[in-house]
């Protein structure tokens, strides 16, 4: 329990600062090449890593279909939004979008799984909503890129919700590192497709070393540690409390966003914190209490 407390420590550290690291990449290396390396590259030491560990990296015949599905929902949509929703919008704020997930896996958790919201639920989902809407509220009003960032990363986290539903819909007989590994490389494929067609010239980047050192910091340590390491945690503590661990994510995203960027941190946005951190508290603390959590 303490490595694994120790551990979970260290990815809520490292995907925080990720925030901000990754909008520094995405300043230099196009957004589909950005995510193909990502994906595919750490989708491929993942496997690795499993392979070292013994897993047989297999899948059963009929897993391949709804693995495919799960890996475009769960890894293809949130990759492609995210990366372009934080490039138009602060790093800070793009983190506090993302994390409203739970709030929209439990919406349709009662829609497609039939789960129980009770007022307890729906009081934490309206706290979540509300910080969400004092976040994008003054970027509606403005005629500026912050409300089409703010939308594609409420899609991404919406994406992200409903892979977690349709995940949870199946009993996979997958090894879950190997899972997580194919769904990289699988959700991987329509990015290198789209880096082809969109981003031909994908081999004259002239990136940075900040860039370059940026995109690595996301690939081995974002993806490949944190894809890791997030399993060996779920291994070590139940779901519900790996998952209130990642709360503090955003907190430290706005706040490397603001020692990193510059970016400002003011009244609006410590009050949206605190709502959405607050929803998103209530819906997991309210899965212990239920079966279908």
């Amino acid at each position: 329990p303490k490595r694994g407390a120790a551990l979970l420590g260290v990815l809520t550290l490292t995907w925080g600062v990720g925030w901000p690291i990754m909008k520094i990449a995405l300043e230099e290396v196009p957004p589909w090449t950005f995510r193909t390396l990502c994906l595919i590259v750490g989708g491929a030491l993942t496997l690795l890593l499993c392979e070292a560990k013994g897993e047989r990296i297999s899948v059963p015949r009929d897993e391949m279909g709804p693995l495919a599905i799960v890996s475009f929902v769960n890894v293809t949509l949130w990759n492609l939004f995210s990366a372009y929703g934080i490039t138009l919008m602060e790093a800070g704020r793009a983190a506090i979008v993302a994390y409203t997930m739970p709030l929209w896996a439990c919406l349709l958790g009662r829609f497609f799984l039939k789960e129980r919201v009770g007022p307890g639920r729906w009081a934490a989902l309206t706290s979540g909503l509300l910080g969400l809407a004092l976040l994008m509220g003054p970027e509606v009003n403005r005629l500026g890129k912050a409300p089409l960032g703010s939308l594609m990363m409420l899609c991404a986290a919406i994406s992200w919700a409903l892979g977690t539903v349709l995940i949870k819909r199946r009993e996979w007989r997958t090894p879950m590192g190997v899972f997580a590994g194919l769904q990289l490389i699988v959700g991987g494929l329509p990015a290198l497709v789209g880096m082809v067609i969109l981003e031909p010239a994908f081999w004259e980047i002239e990136a940075s070393l900040s860039g370059w050192l940026a995109t690595a910091y996301i690939v081995f340590v974002g993806v490949v540690f944190g894809y890791w390491g997030w399993l060996l945690v779920v291994e070590a503590f139940p779901v519900s409390l790996a998952s209130l661990g990642t709360m503090a994510v955003p907190v430290i995203g706005i706040v490397s966003g603001g020692i990193l960027l510059g970016e400002p941190i003011g009244v609006r946005e410590v009050i949206s914190l605190v709502l959405v951190v607050g929803g998103v508290g209530g819906v997991l603390l309210g899965q212990r209490g239920s079966k279908g959590g």
